[in-house]
């Protein structure tokens, strides 16, 4: 991940010994990073450091990861990963209502948290990059425009934010609730159905008949494969 050097990341945990070890491997990843063990010092860093990312603990004493993730998203552009040792439905959906962007729950691999850290960056801050290859895909956020192959995709502006949501976060199973969440937004009041519709309709311009680029994973979501 060469070209993501220059990227800011700030840590937020009371736990040293993750600190220590997210520190060291984000920054042999080429990363820029500070650290902090509570939400005060998170808040009084971001101001300073802006980050790109910050990748928060929920449990944290005094003021807690949600707490966090609603004042920087209340006055920073910053993709916010959340951490925790629940695996919650409730505490996911109330990080995400908070703003958050993505939510791991502990233990996790470093590789996917890259995966993750990764995505986010491409999603938030493509003008860092220009025109973002992944794969077979370019992606040019400037222009709105997704070609495959060097050939240009027709595609509506919503099929155009799935397909590049699905591209950026290519490897991750993505469920519906997350692709309504990301793409239509956390408010949409229509039905999970409208997912499967898009989809079938990418399928068909990217002339993937037998689901090899998005795969369906029965009762799972989706994922888009590009090896």
């Amino acid at each position: 991940m060469q070209q993501l050097k220059g990227i800011k990341i700030l840590l937020v945990d009371d736990e040293p010994n993750i600190i220590q070890f997210l520190e060291l491997g984000l920054q042999n990843e080429g990363f820029e990073v500070q650290t902090a063990n509570d939400g005060m010092t998170a808040i009084s860093l971001m101001k300073r450091f802006q980050p790109h990312v910050a990748i928060l603990d929920v449990m944290m004493p005094g003021m807690d990861g949600f707490e966090v993730c609603r004042m920087l998203k209340k006055t920073e552009n910053v993709a916010v990963i959340m951490l925790t040792a629940k695996d919650e439905v409730d505490d996911r959906v109330k990080g995400l209502t908070l703003g958050a962007d993505d939510y791991m729950s502990k233990p996790f691999s470093f590789e996917e948290l890259l995966a993750r850290i990764y995505a986010r960056v491409r999603n938030q801050f493509p003008n860092l990059f220009g025109e973002v290859v992944i794969g077979p895909f370019h992606i040019d956020d400037r222009r709105k425009e997704i070609k495959m192959d060097n050939r240009v995709l027709e595609l509506s502006p919503t099929e155009y934010e799935l397909l590049k949501f699905l591209v950026v976060n290519h490897g991750l199973v993505l469920s519906k609730t997350v692709i309504l969440d990301k793409v239509w937004g956390y408010d949409f009041g229509g039905e999970e159905n409208i997912v499967e519709v898009y989809i079938r309709a990418l399928r068909d311009k990217l002339n993937d008949k037998n689901h090899q680029i998005i795969r369906t994973l029965r009762g799972l979501g989706y994922r888009v494969d590009l090896s």
